[in-house]
């Protein structure tokens, strides 16, 4: 009786929201040392997982405002949204700080050149040490993964050395990954690739199928190609696009993301329209396929849509590129939209599922 008891205690706990289990630690010593077992961590976030509970946090003024919502409940739900407290990083800090990475309930932090990783739902976090890279190396490339064999989460940057005299055609690049099981940063062999740092903007990874995926531009050629960071062997290739986007699109104005666990990119039109590219087939050039256009014409305010993820019942779920939130249908009808704050520059929204896990030892 008492083991079948135990059984259906932990069937019930792997039921429960990260929240509550955080509370329930301070039950009992038994409870603790289970909701503390990384294996029963493991169970729980394959739960969340195979049941597409992923949440969005999303972080706004005023004060600034931080915000877990439930994005696949009705967007102006305030029960299916609940606030977080970010209170490892000083109020000045929100100025410059953007979220560059989400991984299996972490999130990477930039500000003010310090990187962060944080667990959102159990609040545990830990602040980068300096990398390597000289400091006239500046920034371009972040992201962010988990190797499972491993065990092991990894922070990827790629820098390029600032200095306009060389020009774009001779750009220098360093890359580095950081091991929070080792806490060292080790550096990338990339004899090979040199990609052009055209802006101050510093792009987050898509990442899928265990590996970090970025646009770039060699500095040898004309177009664009997919930079692909595999975080089992700490290596870096490239997937080259078809003629068909590289000659008909601009990929200044596009998004690289994954939908659906599919390699996606989103081309954002001049007339507010988005379209979207699917790589049906992972690796395989020629399976990249126009699958929706959304028109952001019903979003207030001359806005436009960014697309995120898709909703547990298939819609495509976004921002509008300034202080809101929207859904669109599968024929790209738009079904809801809702404003959050009045600052642009503060805005910043990541998706994540919530988890039980700390950093590796």
């Amino acid at each position: 009786m008492p083991i079948l008891l135990s059984e259906l205690i932990i069937e019930i706990l792997l039921r429960l929201p990260v929240k509550s289990l955080v509370r329930f630690k301070c039950v009992c010593k038994s409870w603790l040392s289970l909701l503390s077992d990384p294996y029963f961590a493991i169970s729980h976030f394959q739960r969340l997982t195979a049941a597409s509970t992923a949440r969005l946090l999303l972080i706004a003024p005023p004060n600034p405002g931080i915000r877990s919502i439930d994005f696949n409940a009705s967007l102006h739900d305030d029960s299916a949204m609940y606030t977080l407290n970010l209170d490892f990083l000083s109020p000045n800090d929100y100025s410059d700080f953007r979220i560059v990475g989400s991984c299996r309930g972490f999130l990477l932090l930039n500000s003010y050149q310090s990187l962060w990783v944080w667990n959102p739902s159990t609040g545990v976090h830990r602040k980068l040490p300096s990398t390597l890279i000289e400091s006239n190396f500046k920034t371009f490339l972040l992201g962010f993964g988990y190797d499972p064999s491993a065990d092991d989460y990894l922070v990827v940057k790629a820098s390029s050395y600032d200095n306009p005299m060389r020009g774009f055609d001779k750009a220098t690049n360093r890359v580095e990954f950081f091991s929070l099981k080792t806490n060292v940063w080790r550096d990338v062999e990339a004899n090979n690739l040199s990609y052009v740092n055209y802006n101050d903007d510093i792009k987050g990874g898509a990442l899928l199928n265990g590996a970090i995926h970025w646009f770039a531009f060699p500095s040898d050629v004309r177009h664009g190609v997919i930079v692909v960071f595999d975080l089992t062997g700490r290596s870096l290739s490239e997937m080259l696009l078809p003629d068909e986007l590289l000659d008909h699109y601009d990929l200044d104005t596009c998004e690289l993301l994954v939908l659906g666990d599919l390699l996606s990119i989103s081309f954002l039109e001049m007339d507010r329209s988005v379209e979207i590219w699917m790589m049906e087939e992972y690796g395989v050039e020629s399976s990249w396929t126009l699958t929706i256009v959304v028109s952001a014409e019903d979003i207030p305010a001359d806005r436009f849509f960014f697309p995120i993820c898709y909703t547990r019942g298939g819609d495509i779920f976004g921002t509008d590129a300034s202080t809101g939130l929207a859904k669109y249908n599968d024929m790209g009808e738009l079904q809801e939209h809702r404003s959050y704050c009045n600052r642009r520059d503060a805005f910043e929204v990541a998706v994540y599922t919530e988890s039980l896990f700390s950093f590796p030892m």
